[in-house]
C-alpha cells in the first residue's frame, strides 16, 4: 500500500466513513462522490489518474484497492 496515493486512500476512507464496506453500496457511494465532487474536488478523470478507475471492467482491482485501504486503518 506503500504506492498508493495518499489522496486516493483519504478518498476510499471518506466513502467508507459515509456508506460503510458492503459491497456493491460502497462502489455506488464512490460513483456518486466522484460524480459530484464531494471530497476535494475529485472527480472520475483525477481518481483514474491517481490510479482508481470506476469503470466496470475495472471492478476487481477497485475492490482490492478499498480491501487494501480498509484493512491498514480505519476511517478516521
Amino acid at each position: 500500500m506503500n504506492s498508493l496515493d495518499p489522496q486516493l486512500r483519504d478518498f476510499i476512507l471518506f466513502c467508507v466513513e459515509r456508506r460503510g464496506i458492503e459491497w456493491p453500496a460502497l462502489y455506488d457511494e464512490m460513483a456518486r462522490v466522484a460524480g459530484q465532487r464531494l471530497f476535494r474536488g475529485l472527480g472520475r478523470a483525477e481518481l483514474k489518474q491517481l490510479g482508481l478507475s470506476l469503470a466496470l471492467d475495472s471492478l476487481d482491482k477497485t475492490l482490492e484497492l478499498v480491501k487494501q485501504v480498509t484493512v491498514q486503518g480505519k476511517p478516521v
